[in-house]
């Protein structure tokens, strides 16, 4: 997969993860991007697909605001457990 394709192919995960309304929702969206291009490279730290890195970014994203809520769409990704 080229790296035009990884960037097209994130560009449309994260339609379904919104920008609004929600505190930590820009937070979530950024760590998700770096994360899921690292996934989707041919050297990943860690080979997942989207919804395991949705899972692995809302862990941290809670570890780091604790009580934060943020919103994705459970419809596309499935019910994320972050174990949070």
């Amino acid at each position: 997969m080229t790296r035009e394709e990884m960037q097209k192919q994130v560009a449309a995960e994260l339609e379904h993860i919104p920008d609004w309304p929600g505190e930590y929702q820009a937070e979530l969206r950024m760590y998700y991007h770096a994360a899921r291009l690292n996934s989707l490279g041919k050297n990943p730290e860690v080979k997942q697909g989207a919804k395991g890195v949705l899972r692995e970014c809302l862990g941290w994203l809670r570890k780091h605001h604790p009580g934060a809520a943020p919103l994705y769409d459970k419809e596309y990704f499935g019910d994320v457990d972050a174990g949070a």
